[in-house]
């Protein structure tokens, strides 16, 4: 399941700028890693509301390729812990197996006393 990405205003104003100036929308699609049909969108909304369309809170592509690395990164951490923890759990076992069998050190001989 694809997560929406988010733009900021000045990405979108800058997307329908290039618009107005005449350049294609497949152009500026491809440029801007959208689909056509965002750009349909933006430019109504911008002829709709002028400067105060695209008011919500979006993020750069920076920010967004920033999320990715730093999940990814949380991810691989995520999976380290387990391989340690299992680790963990695979020495205690053999202590224990081997507190066990092993002769116990701490019997006193005759010989102590």
């Amino acid at each position: 399941m694809g997560q929406r990405r988010k733009f900021t205003r000045e990405f979108k104003e800058e997307a329908v700028r290039r618009l107005g100036l005449g350049v294609s929308v497949a152009e500026v699609a491809r440029a801007c890693e959208v689909n056509p049909n965002v750009l349909h969108r933006w430019r109504r909304e911008f002829q709709d509301y002028g400067k105060k369309a695209f008011s919500g809170n979006g993020q750069c592509r920076e920010d967004e390729s920033r999320i990715v690395e730093l999940e990814r990164k949380v991810g691989r951490q995520a999976l380290e812990i387990d391989f340690l923890r299992r680790c963990l759990q695979h020495v205690e076992e053999q202590r224990k197996l081997q507190a066990l069998t092993s002769p116990r050190s701490f019997i006193r001989t005759s010989r102590e006393k």
